[in-house]
């Protein structure tokens, strides 16, 4: 909803900025997206004073004139207006201005001539339809102005975005309400006088409703000798300022009253109604026929359907609905656009006015299935109050009457066949000020449900107030209702916060909450950022990804996605962070450390809701550090996803971690020998390796990428809450390194078992810190892993010889288990 300060202040007298405004509608509930200066889109044109005027040496119907713009030296402007003399003053866009329609005003010649702008016409301001001529401004009007302030078409606009439960918000009355009760002020509403002249309504229009579902309420007046042409300036500059585009004095007093009242009208040829034997246009508001054949103002053609609902023009059936609504013919479609085949035109003289309420759900779908969305359908969708239908349709005839010279016919045809009652309710003062927290007089409630149109009378109790809503409410059908619009117009920030009360409760987190801020605490220590991704992703996310969808449950699917690429609840976290580096490498970040901690959801044959278990994953890209005048940047690679997994598991405690190879067939979505599964004491806590360029390419992505996923629950499951305590060391350590030559296949994690195995008591620390390879030296097939072994005792200082003797015993068994040699 498109709010135009300008007009908001003629309604209520509302004198703060329009920013601080927007502040204060957000703290209410009506959030404003951006307020927007109208009359920016004319920067550039400015009040210009014809000097002379020339017919063009070449073209019959140009003119070349000098005009001044201010700047001293005179313009020369190549013109095809035919409406102006020399003397006259105009609007003159200067080079380099953009106009409203998004044109750029550049030097040019016009047959030879060249021209340093252009004078305007309104249509080229944007102001209203009229393109006839250029825009005369009066005498005095001042050279050089810019022609924005000028008109005084600058304005803020404040872009609100009204929540579907508040239909009643979706106007300019609407939400000159609502700032009145914010600012406790009072609104003056715009009246027109009705003046009612001729032939009574009734003998030139009868209205059927045949499915009161369908329309609950149908009213219709008639203009009669309108002249249709452009509207007065102020009404054109408000339906600009509310986001349309001025057509025609007709159609744009409809457009008015809607974004004033919030009341959709529509407008028909009279003309173009058949008429039966009486003399009368019968309308017929009735259901479309499948099938049926209607082509809507755009000039689309459409095929209905019997859910939707049209406005039809009988042609024959007498006083007989059926045979009214079976000999029918559309000629618009109810309550989302209007028919082709009846639209107002330059010849049209009887206006035929629509005022009234249908179906939310009908027209809802109907706009849906056609693709058809309009500032009409909008309203009825959320729901247009029945009980104002005849009263803003009789403020539209006075204004049209008003601006098209035309004459409003007597009475108006008023077929009412299912009437919204206000809600009645009883208004406890006591409780709501318990509920609420906070001790707001009743004085104060009753101003403000007044201010937002309730009626508020003393109850039969003290302490309760009877409320009479309004029907433009819907959405306050019970009393807590009233006790939230109290509250978000008293102001919640002047609810003092405390703590709920309790005996014998002490309030704290759980251990899991604590163990979930550790781990994130833990992996911002390592130099990771935490992110937060969408729960919700692509159908084929796994299979993007390369990921087996085995042991992930299958996909739950949303109802109502807000796209087809949040479909389905995700499986896996991963690829929410491979799009999150994407998009980061995309905007020139190239060094990227994320972590997630959130949900994934697996759906499981025969359960109602979705299982959810707790990951924590990362994806890391780039380097650690930025490379320096003296030292390169280092690829991050999979050691340092499993360094960062090794300070994890360290800092929780989780005793007997192994890194595993990974069968690329179980990780396709991994590098081959860049993977591992993680385990803890036999129990799977997830992965950890590098992407495979092949998914990283599905994703956008530029590699290398290493990631890991791992189960919180596992985590937690594996965490000690206590330390073994070990003791500082009475005795010194003796180190001896160790060095063997091994196959290839020979893990280093499986000489590291037996090295400990072999070590007995004395062996205290195992450290691998080399790896090495040369076919020349060690052999085809071969490597070489060193490893640093620190033997102590506890309780004496180890000899050479008890050192020598636990080392040689250590090389016997080890190289007999995994069959190495010890490298010389």
């Amino acid at each position: 909803m498109r709010v135009s300060y300008s007009w908001l202040k003629t309604l209520v007298d509302v004198t703060v900025p329009a920013a601080v405004l927007a502040d204060r509608l957000a703290l209410t509930g009506t959030e404003v997206d951006a307020v927007d200066t109208v009359g920016d889109g004319l920067d550039g044109i400015v009040v210009g004073h014809i000097l002379t005027r020339e017919r063009h040496p070449d073209a019959d119907t140009l003119w070349v004139t000098t005009v001044d713009v201010g700047t001293g030296e005179p313009l020369q402007i190549v013109c095809g207006a035919q409406n102006f003399v020399a003397s006259d003053k105009v609007p003159v866009a200067c080079v380099g201005t953009t106009m409203p329609d998004g044109r750029v005003i550049k030097k040019s010649k016009l047959r030879g001539v060249v021209s340093y702008g252009m004078n305007c016409s309104e249509s080229e301001l944007g102001i209203s339809a009229d393109a006839r001529g250029l825009l005369i401004l009066p005498e005095d009007a001042q050279v050089g102005m810019p022609i924005a302030r000028y008109l005084g078409v600058a304005d803020a606009v404040l872009d609100c975005d009204v929540t579907p439960n508040r239909p009643d918000c979706l106007s300019m009355h609407g939400m000159a309400r609502e700032v009145g009760a914010v600012y406790d002020l009072d609104v003056t509403p715009e009246r027109f006088e009705l003046i009612e002249e001729g032939e009574p309504v009734a003998n030139l229009v009868d209205v059927t409703i045949a499915d009161a579902e369908l329309c609950p309420r149908y009213t219709a007046r008639v203009i009669r000798g309108v002249k249709v042409g452009p509207s007065p300036e102020w009404l054109a500059r408000r339906v600009v300022a509310a986001g349309a585009r001025p057509v025609n004095n007709v159609v744009d007093v409809t457009n008015y009253v809607l974004f004033s009242l919030g009341q959709p009208l529509h407008a028909f040829d009279l003309g173009r109604f058949p008429k039966m034997a009486d003399g009368r246009a019968h309308v017929v508001v009735r259901a479309a026929r499948d099938g049926e054949p209607f082509t809507t103002l755009d000039g689309t053609s459409r095929e209905l359907t019997s859910d939707m609902a049209v406005i039809a023009a009988a042609t024959s059936g007498g006083d007989d609905a059926a045979a009214l609504a079976a000999s029918s013919i559309p000629m618009a479609l109810a309550g989302v656009m209007g028919g082709l085949d009846s639209e107002v035109t330059d010849a049209t003289v009887d206006v035929l006015l629509e005022s009234a309420t249908f179906s939310p759900a009908h027209t809802s779908r109907t706009s849906r299935n056609l693709s058809l969305v309009s500032e009409a359908s909008i309203r009825y969708e959320r729901g247009v109050d029945d009980n104002a239908c005849a009263d803003f349709s009789n403020q539209a005839a006075a204004l049209m009457a008003q601006v098209t010279g035309g004459t409003v016919c007597a009475g108006i045809v008023d077929t009412y066949l299912t009437c919204t009652e206000p809600n009645r309710l009883t208004l406890r003062v006591a409780r709501l000020q318990a509920l609420l927290g906070a001790l707001i007089p009743e004085a104060d409630v009753t101003r403000i449900l007044t201010r937002l149109g309730c009626t508020v009378e003393p109850g039969e109790k003290p302490g309760e107030l009877e409320v009479r809503t309004p029907t433009f409410r819907p959405d306050l059908p019970r009393e807590i209702d009233l006790y939230e619009e109290v509250l978000r117009l008293w102001g919640m920030d002047r609810v003092r916060p405390t703590l709920p009360g309790g005996r014998e409760r002490i309030g704290g987190r759980t251990v899991e909450q604590i163990r979930a801020d550790r781990v994130g605490a833990i992996l911002r220590a390592c130099g990771l950022n935490e992110t937060v991704t969408y729960s919700f992703a692509p159908h084929d996310d796994l299979e993007r990804l390369g990921m087996p969808e085995e042991g992930r449950g299958t996909a739950v699917e949303l109802i109502n996605p807000m796209s087809a690429e949040q479909r389905v609840m995700r499986r896996s976290i991963v690829p929410g962070l491979l799009r999150s580096v994407a998009s980061n490498q995309a905007h020139g970040v190239r060094d990227i450390h994320l972590y997630e901690e959130g949900r994934v959801f697996a759906g499981v044959e025969g359960r109602e809701l979705p299982r959810e278990h707790k990951l924590v994953a990362a994806a890391l890209a780039g380097a650690w550090v930025e490379p320096g005048w003296n030292q390169p940047s280092v690829p991050l690679d999979f050691f340092d996803a499993k360094g960062v997994l090794e300070n994890l598991f360290r800092e929780l405690a989780i005793p007997k971690v192994r890194f595993k190879a990974l069968d690329p067939e179980r990780g396709p979505w991994l590098q081959p020998g860049r993977a591992a599964e993680v385990l803890a004491g036999g129990r799977q806590l997830g992965w950890v390796g590098e992407v495979h360029p092949l998914a990283l390419e599905a994703f956008h992505v530029k590699g290398p990428v290493v990631a890991f996923e791992l189960s919180e629950e596992g985590l937690f499951a594996s965490a000690r809450v206590s330390r073994d305590h070990v003791d500082v060391p009475h005795f010194p350590a003796v180190s001896v390194d160790l060095a063997l030559v091994v196959d290839e296949c020979v893990t280093a994690e499986s000489v590291e078992q037996a090295i400990a195995s072999a070590g007995g008591k004395l062996l205290e620390s195992i450290h691998l810190f080399d790896v090495y390879r040369d076919e020349d030296r060690l052999g085809l097939g071969k490597k070489s892993l060193a490893f640093s072994l620190t033997f102590r005792a506890e309780d004496r200082t180890l000899t050479s010889d008890e050192v020598d003797k636990a080392y040689g015993r250590l090389v016997r068994k080890v190289r007999g288990v995994v069959g190495g040699e010890v490298r010389g």
